[in-house]
């Protein structure tokens, strides 16, 4: 997928306090969402289709993407990427 990012608009979650922690940012295209660390914003980016997006997000909702997190971190990451899909 080739995608121009120059003109994005980059947002991060309201649960982001601003000390540097594990917080990416969201970019709205016209074709879906873009996605970086925020941390590293010249790195590497992801671009997901509307279709991808809406999966990635009920994935990490229903618990499928968190097969690494300790108990209870799940929950905190789907009401970060709640806060920033609004």
């Amino acid at each position: 997928m080739d995608v121009d990012l120059d003109g994005a608009t980059w947002r991060k979650s309201t649960y982001s306090n601003g000390s540097g922690g594990e917080c990416v940012e969201v970019a709205d295209l016209p074709s879906g969402r873009a996605v970086r660390d925020s941390k590293h914003p010249e790195g590497p980016i992801l671009v997901f289709s509307k279709g991808g997006w809406q999966a990635f997000v009920q994935g990490i909702q229903a618990g499928e993407l968190c097969a690494e997190l300790e108990p209870g971190q799940a929950a905190g990451i789907v009401a970060k990427v709640q806060v920033i899909t609004l």
